[in-house]
């Protein structure tokens, strides 16, 4: 008698079901390297705000509050669609890729990815294989580049 344990471990297995890796490149990243990442992108955000705009977008009201969240916006959208990823995530060496070809994510993708980044909520709404509401929509998933 054959027992299916195997498949159904391999099933199981984070990324299987999108025909993931089970490692190396284009395997399924860690919660640990996205959550570093996204720490590297605000910092840098916040250090390049305070560069360009001063150190009254940590403390001022008004339109300077938003000045890291808008480099931030700007960051990501850009990285992403020219490298596959913003300046964290090449750091971490993870990438976001499409799941409907092997082409770039593109401008719009980008831009509408780091706006629901941004909205924080899309983010943190977590679903099957490590995927935020923002990937699921958009047909994304972040994966390792080694």
């Amino acid at each position: 008698m054959e027992t299916t344990e195997p498949d159904s471990v391999e099933e199981q297995r984070p990324g299987a079901s999108l025909g993931l890796p089970a490692g190396g490149r284009g395997s399924l990243a860690r919660w640990g390297s996205r959550i570093g990442a996204l720490i590297v992108d605000w910092a840098a955000s916040i250090v390049v705000a305070m560069a360009l705009f001063g150190v009254g977008v940590m403390r001022d009201p008004g339109w300077r509050a938003w000045m890291p969240m808008t480099v931030f916006f700007v960051e990501k959208t850009v990285l992403t669609a020219l490298t596959s990823g913003s300046f964290g995530q090449l750091l971490a060496r993870i990438a976001v890729v499409r799941l409907d070809s092997a082409g770039p994510v593109g401008w719009w993708r980008a831009a509408v990815r780091a706006a629901m980044k941004c909205l924080v909520l899309p983010a943190v709404v977590i679903g099957a294989e490590r995927r935020g509401l923002d990937d699921m929509v958009l047909g994304t998933v972040v994966v390792n580049r080694r």
